[in-house]
C-alpha cells in the first residue's frame, strides 16, 4: 500500500508538502475507501497540531517531588497491614426509618433497607440491524456521506488521488457482490445456510423511538438426548370366510349375552329395593319428629289439658282460694305454695335469676349456673308457663353458666343474658336454634369477670337496641346490637379510694371495685346505682363516665341487690351478705331510714309491684320475709319457710305485675311459686275512698285510679319517711 499524504501541508514550512512521522512510529496506511481516508487527513492534521514542539516529552526525566506534610515511616511501619471488611451496604443509607402500621395503629420501625446504590447509568442508541429502521437509517445515512462526499470534491478539500482510489474500490466492491449473488444463486439448492453477509460499514444505528441498549449474556444449557426403545406390539394375522350361518350364530350368541345381563340386573335391582325399603322405615322413624313438629300446637294444648287435670287443685288455688285466716290476723300473711318447676337436666344447677316477660304474664325465664367459683361447669336458660308446669317451653343449654337475665320491655322474644366466662349474649326465642344471635368474644370486649346483672334500656339515637351489665371486673358497660355485631362502651370504672398501686416496670395501677348489681331508675333514664362487693352503693350517670354522683356506705360485705322503688322517685332498697335489708334516699345524706336485720344471709330483695311500702326477700336459710312498712315498720308481717330441707338457700325471689304471686329459686334448681294472701297485698283505704268519690261522681274511675294511685302511694312513702327524717333534713 503506498503510504498517503496528508491534504494540508503545516503552515511555515513552505509550499511543499511534507510528512512529519514520529520516532518509532509507522505511518498511516489507506485501509479503505474515501471515507477512511478523509477521516484519516482530518486526525492526522489534528495530530501535527497537538504535537507541534513536544514530541520528545516523554524522554525527559522526571524529579519526585515530596510533599511538606507527608509522614515518615520507617521500613516496619510501612510492612504493616491494616485490614478493612468491604461489605455491600450503603454507609449512608438510613437505619431509622419509621412508617405507620395500620395493623397495629403505631409507628414501627422498618428492619428492611434499601442498599442499593446507582452511580453511573447510560441509556444505548442500538438497534438490530436487519429491522426496518436500521433499512431507513442506512438509506438516509448513505445519502448524506454521498452528498458531503460531493461538496467536498467541488470544494478542493479531497485529492485526486483519494477520489480514484474510492471510485476503484467502489467498482471492486460491486463486482465482488454480483459475484457472490451468482455464487449463492448457483449454490441455492445445495446449501440450506446463506452466506453470511459481507462486512462494510460498522457504524451503530441510532432509533429514533428508543434509546436504551440491551444486552445479555446467558450461559448455554448442555444438550441431552434421551432415547427409549419399546416393544413393537404383538400382530396376528387372521383369515376367515364368512356366510350367512356364520353371521346368524353371532347373532345368537350376542342375544344370549343380553339376556344373562339382564338377568344379573333384575337381582341387583331386587336387592337395591330391600335396602330402599329398609332405609325408608329409618327415614320414617327420623320423620316422626317432624310430624310431631307439624302438631305441636295441638300437642301443646293437649298437653296443657293434662297437667289441668293433673294439678287441678292447684289451679283452683290460685284462680279462686283465699286464706279466711287473714281476717283474724290483721298485721300478719301467709303464703300458699302453687306449683313447682323443676327440669331434670338442671336439678343440680342452682337458680340464677328470674325474670317475668313484660307481654305474656304467665311465662317467666329461670337461668341455672353455679355460685361456687370450684364447681363451675355448665349452664342452662329455661323458659316455663304456668299454663305447663312439668316442662320447660323453651331449653338453651350453655357451656357456661348462666348468672342473669332480662328481657326486653318491648321486645319479648329478645332475651339479654349474662355468662360466669365474663361474656353477654342474646337469644331470640323465636329461632329454632340453640344458640344466641349475638353474643360477646375476647375481642369484642368482654368481661374478665363473671356478668352478676344485665338490663335493657331505651333505643339509641340511632335506633339501635342496647343494654348495659355489670361484672366483678369493675366495668359497667354499654352495649349495641348493630346489624350482625355486638359493639360495646365502657359508661364507668368502679375505682376505689385508695392509693394506686405499683406494678410492673414502674406503672402505677388503680385498684377497681367488683361490681355485683345495679338499677336504672324509673323516671330519670340516665341515673343508675350500683352495689359493690366492698359494701357500697355508688349513684352514677350515664353522662359521668370518670366520678360517681355519690357514693354510700351502705353494708359490711358484698351487695347483692339494689332495687329503686316503683312508686317513690328517691327511695330504693338493697340486700347484702350481713344480714341486713336497707332502705334508702337518695338525696338523705346521714345514713339509710330503715334497717332490718334478717338473721341469715339475704340473696335477694324486691318491691311490690302494687304498693310503695310493700316488699319481700328470702334469705340463705330457706325463708321468706314479706314486710309492709305501712302495717309494721320494724318486723315482717310474714316469714315462712318454702322449702323441705334444712341446706336449701333460697337465691331470688320476683313478684308477678299482674297476679298475686311471688316466684322463689334455690340452690337445688327448683322453682317454687307462692299465692300471697289478701293481708299481704292489701289495699290502701285512702284508695277505697277515692274509688268511692270517683264513683260518686260518675267518673271514669280506671282512669282516675291510675292517676291518683302513684300520688297517693309517694305520699303514704313520704309520711314514712317524716317519722324517721331528722327535723333539720325533713325538706329534703
Amino acid at each position: 500500500m503506498p503510504v498517503k499524504a496528508p491534504a494540508k501541508s503545516k503552515q511555515g514550512g513552505g509550499g511543499t508538502s511534507s510528512l512529519k512521522v514520529g520516532k518509532g512510529r509507522p505511518p498511516r496506511v489507506s485501509m479503505g475507501g474515501a471515507k477512511v481516508a478523509l477521516k484519516d487527513d482530518i486526525r492526522d492534521d489534528v495530530t501535527e497540531i497537538g504535537e507541534g514542539g513536544h514530541g520528545e516529552e516523554w524522554m525527559q526525566t522526571k524529579s519526585l517531588i515530596k510533599p511538606d506534610d507527608q509522614l515518615d515511616l520507617s521500613e516496619g511501619e510501612l510492612k504493616e497491614e491494616f485490614t478493612r471488611i468491604l461489605t455491600a451496604n450503603n454507609p449512608h443509607a438510613p437505619q431509622n426509618i419509621v412508617r405507620y402500621n395500620f395493623k397495629d395503629r403505631s409507628f414501627k420501625q422498618t428492619s428492611h433497607v434499601d442498599q442499593l446504590a446507582i452511580h453511573f447509568s447510560l441509556d444505548g442508541n442500538m438497534i438490530h440491524k436487519d429491522s426496518d429502521e436500521a433499512r431507513r437509517q442506512k438509506a438516509k445515512y448513505g445519502a448524506a456521506e454521498k452528498y458531503l462526499f460531493t461538496k467536498r470534491m467541488k470544494s478542493g478539500a479531497v485529492s485526486d488521488q483519494a477520489i480514484s482510489e474510492a471510485e476503484e474500490e467502489k467498482k471492486d466492491e460491486e463486482g465482488e457482490e454480483k459475484a457472490e449473488v451468482e455464487e449463492g444463486a448457483d449454490k441455492r439448492d445445495e446449501e440450506s445456510t446463506p452466506a453470511p453477509p459481507k462486512g462494510g460499514d460498522n457504524k451503530k444505528l441510532t432509533n429514533q423511538f428508543n434509546y436504551s441498549e440491551r444486552a445479555s449474556q446467558t450461559y448455554n444449557n448442555p444438550y441431552r438426548e434421551r432415547a427409549t426403545q419399546t416393544e413393537p406390539p404383538p400382530r396376528a394375522n387372521f383369515s376367515a370366510t364368512g356366510n350367512q350361518w356364520e353371521i346368524y350364530d353371532a347373532y345368537k350368541e350376542d342375544q344370549e349375552k343380553q339376556a344373562e345381563e339382564k338377568a344379573k340386573e333384575k337381582k341387583q335391582t331386587s336387592s337395591k329395593k330391600e335396602e330402599g325399603t329398609v332405609k325408608k322405615k329409618l327415614t320414617a322413624m327420623e320423620t316422626q319428629t317432624d310430624d310431631v313438629s307439624r302438631i305441636s300446637h295441638a300437642a301443646k294444648i293437649v298437653e296443657r289439658m293434662v297437667n289441668q287435670n293433673t294439678f287441678d287443685d292447684v289451679s283452683q288455688d290460685f284462680k279462686y282460694w283465699e286464706d279466711v285466716s287473714d281476717e283474724y290476723r290483721d298485721s300478719e300473711g301467709t303464703l300458699l305454695p302453687l306449683w313447682k318447676f323443676s327440669y331434670d337436666k338442671a336439678k343440680r344447677l342452682a337458680v340464677t335469676s328470674l325474670c317475668w316477660n313484660p307481654k305474656y304474664r304467665d311465662l317467666f325465664i329461670v337461668t341455672h349456673g353455679s355460685y361456687d367459683f370450684m364447681k363451675q361447669s355448665r349452664g342452662m336458660l329455661l323458659c316455663y308457663t304456668m299454663k305447663n308446669p312439668s316442662y320447660p317451653e323453651y331449653v338453651y343449654p350453655t357451656t357456661s353458666g348462666v348468672m342473669c337475665v332480662d328481657v326486653h320491655p318491648e321486645h319479648p322474644y329478645l332475651v339479654a343474658v349474662g355468662f360466669y366466662d365474663g361474656s353477654v349474649g342474646v337469644y331470640n326465642v323465636t329461632n329454632k336454634d340453640n344458640k344466641p344471635i349475638y353474643q360477646s368474644t375476647a375481642k369484642t370486649g368482654k368481661h374478665t369477670d363473671p356478668v352478676w346483672q344485665v338490663a335493657w334500656q331505651k333505643d339509641d339515637l340511632d335506633n339501635n337496641l342496647n343494654f348495659f351489665s355489670v361484672s366483678s371486673d369493675g366495668r359497667v358497660v354499654a352495649w349495641t346490637l348493630v346489624k350482625n355485631e355486638l359493639t360495646y362502651t365502657d359508661v364507668i370504672q368502679l375505682k376505689l379510694d385508695e392509693a394506686p398501686q405499683e406494678g410492673p416496670e414502674g406503672t402505677q395501677l388503680t385498684p377497681l371495685g367488683c361490681g355485683t348489681c345495679f338499677d336504672f331508675h324509673k323516671q330519670t333514664d340516665y341515673l343508675f346505682l350500683v352495689g359493690t362487693e366492698e359494701g357500697k352503693i355508688h349513684k352514677c350517670s350515664k353522662a359521668y363516665s370518670s366520678q360517681f354522683l355519690d357514693t354510700f356506705d351502705a353494708h359490711h360485705m358484698a351487695v347483692y341487690k339494689v332495687h329503686w322503688n316503683y312508686y317513690h322517685p328517691k327511695i330504693f332498697i338493697s340486700c347484702s351478705a350481713d344480714w341486713t335489708v336497707k332502705i334508702w334516699d337518695h338525696t338523705y345524706k346521714n345514713g339509710a331510714m330503715f334497717t332490718f336485720d334478717l338473721g341469715s344471709s339475704v340473696g335477694d330483695v324486691a318491691w311490690a309491684p302494687y304498693s310503695s311500702t310493700i316488699f319481700a326477700a328470702v334469705t340463705a336459710d330457706g325463708k321468706v320475709h314479706v314486710f309492709d312498712l305501712s302495717i309494721n315498720k320494724y318486723e315482717p308481717i310474714c316469714e315462712q319457710a318454702v322449702v323441705q330441707k334444712k341446706k336449701t338457700k333460697l337465691t331470688h325471689i320476683t313478684f308477678n305485675p299482674n297476679h298475686p304471686i311471688v316466684l322463689v329459686g334455690d340452690d337445688r334448681g327448683y322453682v317454687t311459686s307462692l299465692k300471697l294472701s289478701p293481708n299481704l297485698r292489701k289495699v290502701p283505704k285512702v284508695m277505697k275512698k277515692l274509688d268511692m268519690q270517683m264513683a260518686m261522681h260518675q267518673q271514669d274511675k280506671k282512669g282516675q285510679e291510675l292517676q291518683r294511685g302513684p300520688e297517693q302511694e309517694i305520699a303514704k312513702m313520704d309520711k314514712l319517711l317524716a317519722l324517721v327524717r331528722e327535723p333539720s333534713n325533713k325538706d329534703n
